[in-house]
């Protein structure tokens, strides 16, 4: 068997052929450009590694999951973007297709830090903020899939005065914690970072109470910020209920594209 899986982000693709973390043939990375000379590209390299038995696709969103397409998306010129269709046509072999936070949980499940646990939480804080997970061992889905970043948590406008990036909910938890707001900030700060993200996890933990919180996403390489998440959430909760190990994912950077292999494996 041989996969081809798909880390499909809004700043970058991610292309593997392999199994899993110790049998990856092959990778590459590029930008995100226009959807159809990024979906070519991925094509193209998956084609010149022979036949594939089966193909993985985690994907920023919104995402239609039923459908296999991106739908109401920020990212310019993106929305409504054909993506399994396309796909299941330059192949002809089973797709998997989920949001690429669900993939990299998933990742995270078959071989890193939720190896064995039922129900746990994955958030990436990067460009964006998304989230999924497991719940009593199946990934979160339901009308369509969780919207974590885009969740409201509280704001302070007379510590953080910042309106928000988020186009259409201004500052809700991605608009004031993602890569990109931290960037738009007239003044940032790890511990105001830290603040937003440990809310956004309480609500989290209060909503679905997993077994651990895996936190990545390039926002996350912020060095101390994880260990003042980690002291700020027993902090919020006052003491009330038990609360998760808050960790970052054992597969890195890596989590989403193997993810998707693992999508593409469980397409069969």
């Amino acid at each position: 068997m041989i996969f081809g899986g798909i880390e499909a982000g809004g700043t970058k693709w991610v292309c593997a052929v392999g199994t899993g973390p110790d049998d990856v043939v092959d990778s590459v990375v590029f930008p995100t450009g226009e959807p159809g000379e990024t979906i070519e590209r991925a094509t193209t390299f998956l084609s010149s590694h022979g036949d594939l038995d089966a193909v993985g696709i985690g994907s920023f969103g919104p995402v239609d999951l039923r459908r296999g397409r991106i739908t109401t998306t920020p990212k310019p010129g993106w929305s409504d973007t054909e993506l399994v269709s396309v796909f299941a046509s330059a192949f002809d072999v089973p797709i998997g297709f989920d949001t690429d936070v669900n993939a990299a949980a998933l990742g995270e499940h078959r071989w890193g830090e939720a190896v064995g646990l039922e129900t746990f939480v994955y958030i990436t804080v990067g460009t964006g903020i998304g989230g999924g997970g497991m719940v009593n061992g199946r990934l979160l889905h339901g009308l369509s899939h969780p919207e974590i970043g885009h969740m409201r948590i509280p704001h302070d406008r007379a510590r953080d005065p910042f309106d928000g990036v988020c186009p259409y909910h201004g500052d809700c938890f991605e608009g004031l914690a993602s890569g990109e707001a931290m960037k738009a900030r007239a003044e940032s700060s790890v511990e105001l970072e830290a603040e937003y993200v440990a809310l956004g996890i309480l609500n989290v933990v209060s909503m679905l109470s997993p077994q651990r919180v895996i936190l990545g996403g390039g926002v996350m390489n912020e060095p101390g910020l994880l260990e003042l998440i980690q002291r700020r959430v027993p902090e919020l909760a006052a003491g009330y209920f038990e609360l998760p190990d808050i960790v970052a994912p054992a597969l890195g950077d890596r989590a989403g594209v193997l993810g998707a292999l693992e999508l593409a494996r469980l397409a069969l």
